[in-house]
């Protein structure tokens, strides 16, 4: 099941949502999602492949060095964020680690939020918009 999520909601779904930003020029966006969906394509092929025989098993450091760099990357976004709605922020300012679980949550409600509010073409979930 893992495998399945990280190749495609994960992975192809991100990638292909990443395009769809990017067709509404919001950088943020089309960077996010498309590099967080070849993360997860690139992450489960360092779990599946040397399965397969297909490449060698990575050293923890390794992977330790993989995960730091995807650390950096988010770090980044979330700076990015900080002139967008509190939505995004709680999003990219929990994805980590253990809390990644508040992160999947506060996505889900970003998501549905977004949908919702342009559906109804006013603000039926908060997204806590930032005020500049």
């Amino acid at each position: 099941m893992i495998m399945g999520m990280g190749i495609f909601v994960g992975g192809l779904a991100q990638v292909l949502a990443g395009t769809q930003e990017w067709k509404k020029n919001n950088t943020l966006g089309a960077t996010a999602f498309t590099a967080y969906g070849f993360f997860w394509m690139a992450l489960v092929a360092t779990w599946v492949m040397p399965t397969l025989g297909l490449a060698a098993k990575s050293a923890e450091l390794d992977m330790g060095f993989f995960l730091a760099i995807w650390g950096g990357f988010t770090t980044g976004m979330f700076f990015g964020t900080l002139r967008m709605n509190r939505a995004l922020q709680v999003v990219f300012g929990t994805l980590a680690d253990w809390v990644g679980i508040v992160c999947g949550f506060s996505a889900l409600y970003a998501a549905i939020a977004q949908v919702l509010n342009e559906v109804y073409g006013n603000v039926v979930m908060s997204l806590g918009v930032v005020r500049r």
